[in-house]
C-alpha cells in the first residue's frame, strides 16, 4: 500500500501542477501531493534499511539426529570454513542406518555443541522477520519482506559417548587404527587388560559363573576398546 501511496502522491502532484490554473491552489495541492510521495519513500526506504514495522521473531525445532560410524566409533564431524577455524559445518545423520548425511548451514549460522548424558539431538533456533501487526502488513506487505530469514543457530546436545572430531582428525583415527601393527600391538594389550579384569573379577567371586566372566570379559573388552580410541584422540588432537 506504501508504494501506491506513493505514486499517489507522485501523479496528483503533477496533476494539481499543470492543469489547476489557479496558482495559489495548484502550489499548495502539489506541495501537499509531494509531502504525500515524499513521506511514503521515507518510510520504504525505513522499512527497507531499518525493518520498520517489522520485529524479529525466532521458531525453536527439536531433531532426533544420529552420529556418524558405528557401535564401537560414533563421531560428530565438522569441518572448519576457512583457515581461522571461526566457523564449521557439522556432518550427522537424520536416519540410524543412512548412508547420506547431512550438514548445516555455511551462512548466517551458528553451531554450538553440548554434552549431555541423554540421547543426541539437534535444537535450532531460526530468526526471521515479522510484521508487527495487521497495519504493517497491510503498509509494506507489498516489499516482500515477510518471514525473511535473519539468523539461525544450531545447538547439538551430544551424549558424552560421541566424540566430536573434525573431518582431518576423523581420517587420521581411522587410518591409526586401521594399521596392521597398531592393531596387532593392541590385540596382546587387550588380551593382557582383559585377562587381568577377568582375574580381579574371580578373585572377589571365586564362585563366578561361565555367563557372569562372559560378562565380565565383555565389558572389558568395551572399557579396553574406548581407552584405545581415546589414547588415540590424544595424540592426533595435540
Amino acid at each position: 500500500m506504501i508504494v501506491l501511496t506513493l505514486g499517489i502522491g507522485v501523479v496528483l502532484s503533477f496533476i494539481f501542477f499543470i492543469y489547476i490554473s489557479n496558482k495559489p491552489t495548484s502550489y499548495t495541492l502539489t506541495a501537499l501531493s509531494l509531502l504525500l510521495a515524499i513521506v511514503s519513500m521515507v518510510f520504504i526506504i525505513k522499512n527497507d534499511r531499518d525493518h520498520y514495522g517489522m520485529k524479529q521473531v525466532t521458531t525453536t525445532t527439536t531433531t532426533q539426529i544420529y552420529p556418524v560410524g558405528n557401535k564401537q566409533m560414533q563421531m560428530l564431524l565438522y569441518q572448519p570454513i576457512g583457515t581461522a577455524n571461526k566457523h564449521q559445518v557439522y556432518i550427522y545423520q537424520k536416519q540410524h542406518d543412512s548412508k547420506k548425511k547431512s550438514h548445516t548451514q555455511t551462512t548466517d549460522t551458528t553451531n554450538k555443541v553440548v554434552k549431555v548424558n541423554g540421547s543426541t539431538h539437534l535444537v535450532t533456533n531460526t530468526t526471521r522477520w515479522e510484521y508487527k501487526n495487521d497495519a504493517a502488513k497491510f503498509w509494506f506487505g507489498i516489499a516482500g519482506e515477510n518471514h525473511k530469514f535473519v539468523k539461525r543457530q544450531n545447538i547439538f546436545y551430544v551424549n558424552h559417548s560421541v566424540q566430536v572430531l573434525s573431518v582431518k582428525q576423523a581420517k587420521a583415527l581411522k587410518k591409526v587404527m586401521a594399521s596392521k601393527s597398531y592393531q596387532s600391538k593392541l590385540k596382546v594389550q587387550a588380551k593382557a587388560f582383559i585377562t587381568k579384569q577377568v582375574m580381579a573379577a574371580m578373585k572377589k567371586d571365586p564362585t563366578m559363573s561361565a555367563a557372569d566372566r562372559a560378562k565380565v570379559t565383555k565389558q572389558a573388552q568395551a572399557e579396553f576398546q574406548a581407552q584405545a580410541v581415546k589414547n588415540v584422540l590424544k595424540q592426533i588432537q595435540k
